[in-house]
């Protein structure tokens, strides 16, 4: 088993950066704004021989327990407690601060591991920063900058000086299970596109929480989880980084990802809210099914549609949650017409589930999770070539594509040519003349007679190969 470190100091002395360099990836927000990262996040980090547990943390400030500094450092606290090490990083670019002597000497009083590490090392005039980190009682200081990589071994060396050889070199304990051959297990069905293995329900699902600032995504989270893991409170944007959280649901293992809100792009003019949106994007991509997270006492705006249609054009599958549902008074009439709304605002996914939930509450988390994993099984759905074709010559004889400039158009042959989202490649002449209203049909008789509802559908249409195409004609 694995040991866990946590980064810790004040704002603005690169706690991001040295997360973002062990961990090989740039997965935290970086800005020279002071307090970018709130929550926790967690991440698989590598130091030379070193793997463990990274946990990048909030600025630590002195402020009481009810405003938002001091639900952030409420946060870093709890990352400390749950932590083997601390990584307590100072700017030795800027030198001490009575903040970093406050919460060096709580640190030291906790009695965990601490390894003090002064970042900024490279700069010019550092020198006094780093002697002065001495007087913190920490032990000796070890200097790096995180930005260029510099002092990585030393780092190491002290982190294992601090949790001991053995607490830092675990036995592995199956190495049979990282030489699995993947010629058998990952690539054994590209032989036969045709045969598909079953919805496996034990595999785990990646699912993403988007919606408009202050919709409850956070407090949605919090209450799968059982516990205050993620940032909340009645300010708008609070949630910067995607952070991911696993859990387990009914046996099932959920990565959930919390993102930043997504206010309109006209309105996006800060550096720091285009970073949190991007990295709100990058989380849609990553999922399988995404959760639009709708306040039920203003749904439908502009921007809720706008986030639907991102969703379905990147080809995830979608489910519709209808937050705080325990501030509407007449939840039937509510409902209905949110239901209308949904068929009426929405066509191009017939069938999206949408669940009345409340994050404060708990009402209906069991009824979402349950639609998510519904809506997962339609979207890995796969169709056999026979039966796609016998329902194409069915809907054909039903209602026969259009004639154009006097010539009947021919759908021959149909085939799913991947699922994830579904997509189908239909063979016919002149795909380019084939009118839009004709495919929309066939798509919504695919939803209906194979059970499809609310993911996209990918149709694909292209021309027979001719096999008399370039030949000379005799005479």
């Amino acid at each position: 088993m694995s040991f866990t470190v946590a980064i810790v100091g004040r704002p603005n002395v690169g706690k991001s950066t040295l997360f973002n360099r062990l961990v090989g990836k740039k997965l935290a927000l970086v800005d020279d704004t002071p307090g970018v990262t709130r929550d926790r996040r967690p991440g698989d980090a590598k130091l030379i021989d070193l793997k463990f547990t990274i946990i990048d943390t909030a600025g630590l400030e002195e402020a009481g327990p009810e405003t938002l500094e001091g639900r952030m450092r409420a946060q870093t606290e709890a990352a400390v407690d749950d932590a083997d090490l601390t990584l307590f990083v100072v700017d030795a670019k800027f030198g001490l601060t009575p903040l970093d002597k406050t919460f060096g000497e709580l640190l030291r009083r906790s009695g965990k591991p601490v390894v003090l590490v002064a970042n900024k090392s490279e700069a010019r005039g550092s020198d006094a920063g780093f002697y002065d980190a001495y007087t913190l009682g920490l032990g000796e200081p070890v200097p790096i900058s995180a930005e260029h990589g510099q002092g990585m071994i030393d780092l190491r060396d002290a982190i294992v000086e601090a949790l001991g050889e053995e607490r830092a070199f675990p036995e592995a304990d199956d190495e049979a299970e990282t030489n699995i051959d993947v010629r058998d297990s990952d690539f054994a069905g590209d032989a036969d596109e045709e045969v598909e293995p079953e919805y496996d329900e034990t595999k785990p699902l990646r699912v993403a929480i988007i919606g408009r600032p202050n919709a409850g995504k956070s407090t949605l989270i919090n209450r799968f989880l059982g516990e205050d893991r993620l940032l909340t409170g009645p300010e708008a944007g609070i949630t910067r980084d995607s952070i991911s959280v696993e859990w387990e649901w009914r046996g099932r293992t959920i990565k959930m990802f919390d993102t930043a809100g997504m206010r309109k792009k006209a309105r996006v003019q800060e550096k720091l809210e285009k970073l949190s949106v991007a990295d709100a994007l990058r989380s849609i991509r990553f999922a399988e099914t995404v959760v639009i997270v709708f306040d039920a006492t203003i749904p439908f705006e502009k921007q809720d549609l706008q986030l639907v249609d991102l969703v379905l054009r990147e080809g995830r599958a979608a489910v519709l949650a209808f937050n705080k549902w325990d501030l509407v008074e007449d939840t039937q009439a509510v409902l209905a017409d949110l239901r209308e709304k949904t068929e009426r605002l929405l066509p191009q996914a017939r069938g999206l589930r949408a669940v009345p939930i409340s994050g404060q509450t708990g009402y209906g988390l069991d009824k979402l999770m349950q639609s998510i994993i519904d809506t997962d099984k339609v979207w890995n759905k796969r169709i056999s070539t026979a039966r796609l074709n016998r329902w194409l010559d069915g809907v054909q004889t039903q209602h026969p594509p259009p004639a154009v400039s006097g010539r009947r158009l021919k759908l021959k042959y149909m085939t799913q040519v991947k699922a994830r989202p579904p997509a189908f490649m239909v063979s016919c002449t002149r795909p380019d003349a084939l009118p839009e209203s004709y495919v929309r049909y066939l798509i919504n008789g695919l939803r209906a007679d194979f059970d499809i509802p609310g993911v996209p559908i990918r149709m694909h249409f292209k021309a027979g190969e001719n096999p008399f195409e370039g030949r000379k004609k005799k005479r």
